[in-house]
């Protein structure tokens, strides 16, 4: 068993640009680590990165071709696999930035005998949802599962928190911009809303606790129905935009309509069924298991949009 790492140990975070990555990052130098090596080919992120956390390498990558970037896996203690095509409309992109991209990484952990690996995966490998995301996550995570390597597997839910380009808050900000905010339907689609700072505690916790491998489904505790989600939006950031329900064909249209003039739309008609797919996730004591604090929903909310250095910083899709 590998010990825990300490505070000097370097710690390699390919896709650390986007979500998940900025706000590990921000904890782990609250917690003194001090090597930390953020690899995407993100430009405009990787920027926001540089400024808001000085002294983080933040290098340009194409993690999905062979290069340069495999240079600093040579003396790494840690690697977590943030690296996610979420979003878009060429199923190659998905191939390409989920799966081609793991292979690389996941050789270069070999070769350079990386001790630690946590990968993230996605609570959409159990979805019946069938989109280009939901089939690249489920051909990334087998790959890590093939590869032998001792590795927890972190499977969370629908993500919220600092730094949110794509989902809570991509919705507030769409919220503050127009008259009305529109929902699909009668908006009872139950979700389980994952804080990403809980998250991101779960990470740190397996880099530093001997958790060597496993599958763990880290759901949000608290279910929500997506119209919920919006009013707590709403009375979060101050905002009196009404909100109006649409049927959920006319919905689909006007996404597919969007989409046509919108090569990068930030909500697209797979996402929408994904979204009334009715999957429910299972609920284990993950609080327990890594001995961290489970936020409240609410708190968690206000976290987001109230903060006073990163509720403003948006990411770009």
């Amino acid at each position: 068993m590998t010990l825990p790492p300490d505070r000097g140990t370097r710690i390699v975070l390919p896709g650390g640009a986007g979500l998940v990555g900025q706000n590990l990052v921000a904890r782990l130098r609250e917690r003194g680590y001090r090597d930390i090596v953020v690899l995407d080919k993100h430009r405009a992120n990787l920027e926001v990165l540089k400024r808001l956390q000085p002294g983080v390498t933040a290098e340009y990558a194409d993690l999905a071709s062979p290069g340069e970037w495999q240079r600093h896996f040579d003396g790494a203690g840690v690697c977590v696999m943030l690296q996610a095509q979420i979003g878009g409309l060429d199923y190659a992109e998905f191939e390409r930035n989920n799966v081609e991209s793991t292979r690389l990484i996941l050789d270069a952990v070999r070769r350079h005998a990386v001790p630690r690996l946590v990968h993230i995966s996605s609570s959409v490998v159990e979805s019946v949802a069938d989109d280009f995301y939901t089939r690249s996550k489920r051909a990334q995570e087998a790959l890590v599962l093939a590869s032998g390597l001792p590795c927890p597997i972190l499977r969370p839910t629908l993500m919220f928190g600092w730094f949110d380009r794509k989902h809570l808050g991509w919705l507030a900000r769409f919220m503050r911009r127009v008259p009305v905010f529109p929902i699909p339907g009668h908006g009872r689609y139950m979700r389980q809303p994952l804080y990403v700072g809980d998250f991101c505690n779960i990470i740190i916790a397996c880099i530093e606790k001997p958790v060597t491998s496993g599958i763990f489904n880290i759901s949000g505790h608290e279910r929500i129905d997506y119209v919920d989600i919006i009013h707590a939006i709403r009375r979060s950031i101050g905002a009196r935009t009404p909100i109006v329900h649409i049927p959920y064909g006319l919905f689909h249209a006007l996404l597919w309509a969007w989409s046509c003039v919108d090569r990068n739309p930030p909500f697209t008609t797979q996402q929408l069924a994904a979204l009334v797919a009715r999957d429910e996730f299972e609920v284990i004591d993950w609080p327990g298991l890594f001995g961290v604090r489970c936020t409240p929903f609410a708190e968690a909310i206000d976290e987001t949009f109230r903060h006073p250095q990163f509720a403003a910083v948006a990411l770009e899709f």
